[in-house]
């Protein structure tokens, strides 16, 4: 493929990510993850991953993209804003990535049609897209194609829009320009291992997940060990303690994606919370990200943090 062609391709692809919305798109090749191998079975072996079992399947492809799709050639890395300004009206806090819409069916939708386009455009590729079901190293692929650093929280940082933003790929056959890496902007910073309650942040870019209130909450499928249900700070479904100290998200800006804006449950009181039946779950999360841990876990989480 000559370098006009590629050109061409890539800037039609990042131009189309602005149509679909998303707030920016970088590209790196499809190559093995060399840097991250250790990294990953050294935070395995020490047990970080707590019983998130699944993290220890597929080691294999989530170093390498060619064993999701043969003869892939780039990554496109994609990222979806959802900041919001801070909820203070709710008895409980939710996370802000699910005040609305479930963000994997709004974003696959997203990059379904994108695909579609790709292939009308430029003709048949064959591609895949992950939008974090799939073992796939998110955060890497985008720090590697140019869109933000890991910061010292293991999340994404970018300077213009701090990290309340989803991650997408799409991983295909196609040859495309890459995008340099940029660097690391955290400084002496510590913000945000001063501020975690469960002191969960045990390094720099290292997170120990049996201490993190996301993962206590949400993927922790039993009741949140005693010993941290009084540093849950009013936690019932996910964190964003630290993020909300990030002197980067001082330049988020508000999501203009209508999917992800407040919905009713963004105000309930305590007693909306505390009177939540299943069918009141069911109706009111059926859309919801929160749908996923069920209504016993949320009832469990909810009473851990109002202490009923």
């Amino acid at each position: 493929m000559s370098n006009t062609t590629k050109q061409k391709n890539t800037a039609f692809i990042k131009s189309l990510s602005e149509k679909f919305g998303f707030l920016a798109c970088g590209i790196s090749q499809a190559q093995k993850l060399e840097e991250e191998e250790k990294p990953l079975t050294e935070w395995l072996n020490r047990g970080y991953h707590g019983k998130m079992k699944y993290m220890e399947n597929h080691f294999d492809k989530r170093l390498d993209p060619s064993k999701l799709v043969p003869g892939a050639k780039s990554v496109i890395s994609l990222l979806l804003n959802y900041a919001q300004e801070e909820n203070t009206d709710s008895a409980v806090k939710i996370s802000k990535y699910a005040w609305g819409e479930d963000y994997h069916s709004v974003i696959k939708n997203k990059l379904f049609s994108m695909v579609q386009s790709i292939k009308e455009e430029i003709g048949d590729i064959n591609g895949r897209v992950f939008v974090d079901s799939a073992p796939v190293l998110e955060r890497q692929w985008a720090a590697k194609s140019g869109l933000g650093w890991i910061g010292k929280h293991g999340l994404l940082l970018r300077k213009q829009e701090g990290s309340f933003f989803f991650i997408a790929q799409i991983i295909c056959d196609l040859e495309l320009e890459t995008d340099q890496q940029t660097t690391d902007h955290c400084g002496e910073c510590t913000a945000c291992i001063d501020a975690c309650p469960t002191n969960a942040i045990v390094a720099n870019k290292l997170v120990d997940s049996n201490k993190c209130i996301s993962y206590l909450t949400i993927e922790l499928h039993e009741n949140t060990p005693e010993a941290y249900r009084d540093k849950l700070n009013g936690w019932a479904y996910g964190c964003d303690i630290c993020q909300d100290v990030c002197p980067w998200n001082k330049f988020s800006t508000q999501t203009q994606v209508k999917e992800f804006q407040k919905t009713e449950y963004s105000t309930w009181q305590e007693e909306d919370w505390t009177e939540m039946t299943e069918a009141i779950f069911e109706s009111h999360f059926d859309k919801s990200a929160i749908k996923r841990i069920g209504a016993s876990k949320l009832r469990q989480n909810i009473a851990n943090v109002l202490k009923k």
